[in-house]
């Protein structure tokens, strides 16, 4: 591993760089993954250039706190503002059942953050403390679907999005553990460029992990329009766009977006987006313990008929037999 990432170790080796810090605030029940995934981006980085980055857990107040999984963290410090003295980044970790209740307190912390030029981001639902402080005004950001509705109620002047990740600006959002990967790569490219990204990504290796989806069909000599219309798709398999929508954001009519489809990967649009929904529905049923109901509302489908339909036309067999065969 030390031979084949030499060049990201030896890159900028001349130049020490000045190590970025950042702060993660836990809140009761948040998102073990997606923390762990930004978290374990920043230690590979150190990795690979020793001292980029540091790290600290906040609590708001000094128990300890129960993760989305039950495991217990002890945080390393209060939040407060002797803690946020120096930070670069202040993640806000939120999870599926971290209540929406924000106090004064904390909704001052959050503002004295921004006032000192930190960085903010949410994880999971992360994203609706900000904008109960009204620090996702004029900015764009993602947040859980099972939170979207509250937070668009709650931040009129924010455009909440239905994908994985945004990062506009000075705020950094993300919806998932995925989504929270690639918040975190997109953050340090952004920091120390793209090099070191490959290198974290050639030693994560995320091609094995639960929270990487299929990919349907090889990405290679796909033009960049239609990328950006597969990364959407990817970020919106619960609640699937239409294809006018799609070929909007690609800047493109329908015609020309389903020419691109079946020129470069041989199938229509349609076709892609059910594979990539149905794949990820067999990946839900084989490595997690969600109900057959859970894993088909997950990947966008209107009735279990439906499910079973599709599923069994794709895969030769039922959804309901999928752990058996496992087994």
């Amino acid at each position: 591993m030390q031979g084949k990432n030499l060049r990201f170790l030896q890159a900028d080796k001349a130049v020490p760089a000045r190590q970025t810090r950042a702060g993660f605030l836990l809140l009761e029940h948040f998102s073990l993954p997606a923390f762990t995934q930004v978290l374990d981006t920043l230690v590979t980085a150190n990795l690979l250039r020793p001292g980029l980055f540091s790290t600290t857990t906040f609590g708001l107040d000094g128990a300890e706190i129960v993760s989305d999984l039950g495991l217990v963290i002890r945080p390393d410090a209060v939040l407060g503002p002797d803690a946020l003295k120096g930070l670069d980044l202040l993640v806000i970790c939120g999870g599926y059942r971290t209540e929406l209740n924000a106090d004064e307190e904390l909704i001052a912390w959050l503002r004295g953050a921004a006032a000192r030029g930190i960085s903010l981001a949410g994880l999971w639902n992360g994203s609706w403390f900000l904008g109960v402080a009204g620090l996702l005004d004029g900015y764009r950001c993602a947040i859980h679907p099972e939170h979207r509705p509250a937070l668009a109620e709650l931040a009129k002047a924010t455009q909440v999005t239905s994908e994985a990740l945004v990062i506009d600006n000075d705020r950094l959002t993300a919806s998932s553990p995925a989504g929270a990967f690639q918040m975190a790569l997109s953050w340090i490219g952004g920091l120390h460029g793209k090099a070191l990204v490959e290198g974290i990504e050639d030693i994560l290796s995320f091609e094995e992990s639960r929270y990487r989806r299929v990919k349907v069909s090889p990405m290679v000599c796909v033009s960049a329009p239609l990328r950006e219309v597969i990364a959407l798709m990817e970020a919106n398999l619960e609640e699937p766009l239409e294809i006018d929508e799609l070929a909007l954001y690609a800047g493109r009519s329908r015609r020309q977006l389903e020419r691109l489809f079946k020129e470069q990967l041989g199938t229509p649009p349609q076709r892609y987006y059910l594979e990539l929904r149905i794949t990820e529905a067999r990946r839900l049923l084989q490595h997690t313990e969600l109900s057959q109901t859970e894993v088909l509302v997950a990947c966008g489908f209107v009735s279990p008929s439906h499910f079973s339909k599709c599923y069994s036309a794709y895969f030769g067999y039922r959804p309901s037999m999928e752990r058996r065969r496992v087994r």
